[in-house]
């Protein structure tokens, strides 16, 4: 089994979990999954989850039942109010071309900016992703990879927008694909376009983390939706 790391902060925390409720949907009264699941689903040790559901708790975003489990007791801040409508105007040709106008340029700044600890989490997260025994394992994975080199970028402000681009990208994506097998292939193209993403920003090579990043997005919506 592969060591967790653990996020960058409090904060850091704090933000997935959000994201984490945002995305799946989950409205006032709606029981969150168990903390394993959870610790699995976001990529955190225990006690950073811990942190982060008594800082919501004491927000009263959510609220917690001994031998029950945790409830959602109404929408963080951070969460977009508009984004259901976003989510319902957007195609996936659209969403995708969003992300081919944001991402690479994450990932040059990526590479520019990335401390080791960042490399570190892009490449725990690329090492899960391939070692992911199911689909839904993998996309999470997938999540964490794509945030970890947001994250690499040393920008709160672009971590924000990719954060945002990221709940639209989940909700639309993955209610318009259909797995015909249990897991990833061992040959599934992401994992090499992870990996040439990942060898860019630890090289510290901007034009090269940005044209794979580009690269796999692209193969991404031509395997998925067709070419954009």
């Amino acid at each position: 089994m592969l060591a967790r790391s653990e996020p960058g902060g409090r904060e850091e925390a704090i933000a997935r979990l959000r994201a984490f409720i945002a995305s799946g949907g989950y409205v006032p009264g709606d029981r969150l999954p168990p903390e394993r699941e959870l610790i699995s689903s976001l990529g955190m040790t225990r006690g950073m989850l811990r942190k982060a559901l008594e800082v919501m708790e004491r927000e009263g975003a959510i609220w917690r039942h001994v031998g029950k489990g945790t409830f959602v007791s109404r929408p963080a801040a951070e969460i977009d109010a508009g984004l259901p409508e976003l989510v319902r105007r957007m195609t996936p040709v659209r969403m995708m071309r969003a992300r081919l106008c944001i991402e690479p340029s994450i990932a040059r700044e990526a590479a520019i900016n990335a401390s080791p600890e960042a490399i570190a989490r892009i490449n725990l997260a690329r090492e899960r992703a391939r070692a992911a025994e199911s689909w839904a394992e993998y996309e999470n994975q997938d999540d964490l990879f794509h945030r970890a080199v947001a994250q690499a970028s040393d920008n709160l402000l672009l971590l924000a927008l990719f954060d945002q681009l990221n709940q639209v990208r989940r909700a639309v994506a993955w209610t318009a694909v259909i797995r015909d097998s249990e897991r990833p292939p061992e040959d599934h193209s992401s994992f090499a376009e992870h990996d040439r993403i990942a060898a860019a920003i630890e090289a510290r090579d901007p034009a090269a983390a940005h044209d794979a990043m580009r690269a796999h997005i692209g193969s991404v919506s031509a395997r998925l939706f067709g070419e954009v």
